[in-house]
């Protein structure tokens, strides 16, 4: 019974007439969720603006089961939470020399300012490089804190890459928990 009241308290109340910009502010992960799963809020053609109503979202975009939506985004956090990886882990899938490619997301002047030799820098003058990769390639995003690296993840996962990973915790967390690597 415990668990249940527990998991009821976790549950963000959100609506379908609350904007968009009152729902990310409850529930960050919300626009990764949206994008991975009906591929809206990802770019500007599937966009919506922070003053829309979910509603609005809903319709613009043909979205018809719109408690789906509502579930959907109010589960949001354990996408996030599976598309995580803790620094540890990644440092043992490097060590086991396993087939994964760890992409660094910050941009080139924070690179030059604290890189992180483990990690390629990813190369925003070619996205097509990675999409043109096996969809099942193994990629681990990183930036500063994770917080980006977790919207680049989402991106790919949008675009049916199934082994996406952000790094828990950012470089900040690599660093401090990997030390050797950094």
């Amino acid at each position: 019974m415990e668990d249940v009241a527990e998991s009821a308290k976790s549950i963000v109340e959100i609506d379908l007439d609350m904007t968009m910009a009152d729902i990310l502010d409850r529930v960050p992960s919300a626009q990764r969720a949206l994008f991975q799963r009906y591929h809206v809020g990802g770019c500007s053609a599937c966009g919506f603006q922070p003053t829309d109503t979910l509603r609005q979202v809903c319709k613009d975009h043909n979205i018809l089961d719109t408690s789906e939506v509502l579930q959907h985004i109010r589960l949001s956090h354990e996408l996030d939470g599976r598309m995580q990886v803790e620094p540890r882990e990644l440092a043992r899938w490097l060590a086991a020399r396993e087939p994964v490619r760890f992409v660094d997301v910050r941009m080139p002047p924070e690179r030059e300012a604290a890189p992180v030799p483990a990690a390629e820098p990813l190369d925003y003058s070619d996205s097509g490089k990675y999409m043109a990769l096996p969809k099942d390639t193994k990629l681990v995003f990183a930036c500063q804190s994770g917080d980006r690296a977790l919207d680049v993840a989402a991106y790919f996962a949008g675009h049916g890459f199934s082994a996406v990973y952000s790094l828990r915790g950012g470089l900040d967390a690599w660093r401090a928990e990997v030390p050797g690597q950094a």
